[in-house]
Formats: C-alpha cells, sequence, structure tokens
C-alpha cells in the first residue's frame, strides 16, 4: 500500500469510527513547492512550482441531521454549521477553509446539501508548501462529486482563490491553486499568472536529483503578516508608474529597472525591482531546466533569495542560515541551489540536491541549523505528483 493508500484508508477509517457508517465521497489534492518565483504571481508574473506527495484528503457522506458536522482529524477539532443557512467566517477556525468553497458553490446556483465531512492532511501547516489551496481544491473537488458537476480546472482554482479571499481573508495569487488542480507527474509547471496558462517543464529523473526541503518549524500565518503589506507596496508602486500591475514593469523600464525619482517610496521602489528581476529568473529558470543545466538554475535560486531578503524582506534568520549552509555546500557539488519557498517570514527552503547526497546535504543542514537555534529544522524529500482528484469509496 502506497503513503497515499495509507492516508486515504486512515481517513476513511477515522470517519467510519466518528459517525458509524463509512464515507461515500472523497477527494485530495496536493500541496506545493515554488521552485522560483515569489510574490510574482498576484503581479499577474511568472511562477515555477511543482505539486509534492503531501496530501490533503476529505471524506464524507450526506446527513439527515439539519446541520454539517466538520472534523478536522488532525486537530481533533469539530465544527457544526448549515450549509444551507448563512454563510460566514468562523474566525481563527480550519472551517473557514471549507465554508469558502461551499460559499463559492452555492454562488454559482449549486445546492449543497449538509454533510458529516472528515479532513486530514500531510501538508505542513504554516510552512508555505500551500496547506490551505489543498484543503481548498480538495473540497471543491469533493463537492464536485456531492452535487455532480464538473468544473474545469483553471475555473476550479480561481473558485478556491475567491474562497481564500473571502472567508480566510488571504489576498493570495493563483498559484498555490493552479499547481493543486493542473499538476503533471515529474514535472514543474510554468504558470504565466496574467494569462492563466501553464506549461510543464520535465524534472531531471528522480535518480539523478532529489528536491528537498527544510522548514524551519517558524509558523507563518500569510492573513495576519506583513504579506498582504507587501501586496500594497505592489499595488501602490505599479499604480504611480501607470502600469496596472508590476508584470508591465518589464515592458516599460526593461529587466533590470531603477525607480528612483518615480515618486516610489523606498519600500514600493525595493518590492518593484524585486518582481520585475524574479519574473526575469523565472523564465531563465524554466529554460535552464528545460535544457538539463542545473548549475544555471540552481544560480538563479540563490539570486532569488537575496532578493527576497534584501529586497521585498520576507525572509528570516533561520531560512537564511539554511541557504548560506546550502551555499557553502555547493562548492562540493553536493547541490545546485536553495532558495526560501512561500510567502516567507518562517516557513520552508527548498533545495535542488544531486540524489546520491541528500544525506550528507541533510546532515549538514540540521547541524548547522541546531548550532544557532534552539529547536530543529524538519527535513524530508518531496516528489513530483500530479492534480487532484476524487477517489472511489
Amino acid at each position: 500500500m502506497t503513503p497515499f493508500d495509507q492516508l486515504v484508508a486512515q481517513a476513511v477509517e477515522a470517519f467510519a469510527s466518528r459517525f458509524g457508517r463509512p464515507p461515500r465521497f472523497g477527494a485530495a489534492a496536493p500541496g506545493r513547492v515554488n521552485l522560483i518565483g515569489e510574490h510574482t504571481d498576484y503581479n499577474n508574473g511568472f511562477v515555477l512550482p511543482m505539486a509534492i506527495d503531501r496530501w490533503a484528503i476529505v471524506v464524507a457522506d450526506l446527513t439527515p441531521a439539519n446541520n454539517s458536522t466538520l472534523w478536522a482529524i488532525d486537530l481533533d477539532q469539530t465544527v457544526q454549521c448549515d450549509f444551507a443557512g448563512r454563510r460566514s467566517p468562523i474566525a481563527g477556525s480550519f472551517a473557514n477553509y471549507l465554508l469558502g468553497i461551499v460559499d463559492q458553490f452555492a454562488k454559482r446556483g449549486a445546492s449543497i446539501p449538509n454533510l458529516d465531512l472528515a479532513l486530514t492532511s500531510t501538508v505542513p501547516s504554516g510552512a508555505g508548501l500551500a496547506s490551505s489551496a489543498a484543503i481548498e481544491v480538495a473540497t471543491a473537488t469533493l463537492l464536485e462529486g456531492v452535487v455532480d458537476v464538473r468544473l474545469d480546472p483553471i475555473e476550479k482554482a480561481l473558485l478556491c482563490q475567491r474562497a481564500e479571499h473571502t472567508f480566510p481573508g488571504t489576498p493570495c495569487g493563483i498559484m498555490d491553486m493552479f499547481i493543486a488542480t493542473l499538476a503533471q507527474p515529474n514535472h514543474a509547471l510554468l504558470i504565466d499568472c496574467q494569462s492563466n496558462t501553464a506549461e510543464p517543464i520535465s524534472l531531471p529523473p528522480a535518480d539523478c536529483v532529489t528536491v528537498l526541503i527544510a522548514n524551519t518549524n517558524v509558523h507563518h500565518d500569510l492573513a495576519a503578516s506583513a504579506y498582504a503589506a507587501r501586496r500594497e507596496s505592489c499595488r501602490n508602486a505599479a499604480a504611480k508608474l501607470g502600469l496596472t500591475t508590476l508584470r508591465e514593469a518589464a515592458a516599460t523600464l526593461g529587466t533590470r529597472p531603477t525607480f528612483s525619482g518615480r515618486g516610489l517610496t523606498d519600500r514600493e521602489s525595493r518590492c518593484a525591482e524585486h518582481v520585475v528581476c524574479e519574473n526575469e529568473r523565472v523564465l531563465s529558470a524554466a529554460a535552464a531546466l528545460g535544457s538539463g543545466d542545473l548549475e544555471t538554475f540552481g544560480e538563479l535560486m540563490f539570486d532569488s533569495h537575496a532578493s527576497l531578503r534584501d529586497l521585498y524582506d520576507v525572509s528570516c534568520p533561520e531560512l537564511d542560515l539554511l541557504v548560506e549552509v546550502a551555499a557553502q555546500l555547493r562548492s562540493d557539488g553536493s547541490l545546485f541551489g536553495a532558495r526560501m519557498t512561500g510567502g516567507g517570514f518562517g516557513g520552508c527552503a527548498v533545495l535542488l540536491c544531486r540524489a546520491d547526497a541528500v544525506t550528507t546535504v541533510s546532515d549538514a543542514l540540521a547541524h548547522g541549523f541546531s548550532s544557532r537555534f534552539t529547536h530543529p529544522a524538519t527535513l524530508f524529500t518531496v516528489a513530483a505528483v500530479g492534480a487532484s482528484g476524487a477517489f472511489s469509496l
């Protein structure tokens, strides 16, 4: 039995134990790691994520009760609500990721019956690996089965993005939902967040290259962090430059722009410079990955981290330490590149390692981290998987 099958079986067993009957509906969606292209998606730019073999699983059955029961297995928390009644966010509750999807389906005219529903996930929460999007896309996929509709993958991703904006209240871009609905096994996805189009980019064979995740275990909450402030800085910068979004800045100002004398604040100028240069890095990185030039790809990863640290100001000491250790290891050929991934302010670093050097790299990262911080980093490898889907029960 695969780890995915084990997770599904555990969710089904837990549901049956809690509700006294097996679930009738089930769906899953993967987390993701963004290889390069940070804080560009909500600026209509380019990103290069891959879906990872960490999953959100939802299982459910119709209930004759007047309320739905939503159970987060891992948290052992329960929320009861009426899907047909008034839907509004519940402060600080996991249920917002589910209720937002129900609300979006209702706004499309779907009549959602009350359900008993159980949720479990192996995507670390608050780590920059899109745990919320995985829950939302899995829930949307489950509701497709419940109400017997089929959404276009892009339509589903946009629905989930609207749900994230309105219920958890995070003004996220489209990347996380897009990769969860369109990912292909053994590929990254070059996403154009302006046209909502994507190109799969083949990854190197797993026996040659491994993607390693280093979780700082510094939890971030994008809805309450400086994420919204950075987004506002980008919006203000674009407006002062006479642009709709910073995606257009490269065509106007070039790919290595200067913003002095244009009326931008220091924060706006640095955010704009990062976005313009990061978009260029993503396109160069996708070309390098497609041609097998992993040295160039790795160099662009390090450059991306420096920009996120120095210009966008969303890194933290724990992430910087991990990338510093990785830079030292690069000289002996153990790895190609490293950078923070996700929104920042904590979370994870992603490293592209030689497959035969993963243990060496992991040991060095763990030792370096523990020498400076009192809590450990969590290290694990990931594989590129396909998109979300319903499963038979």
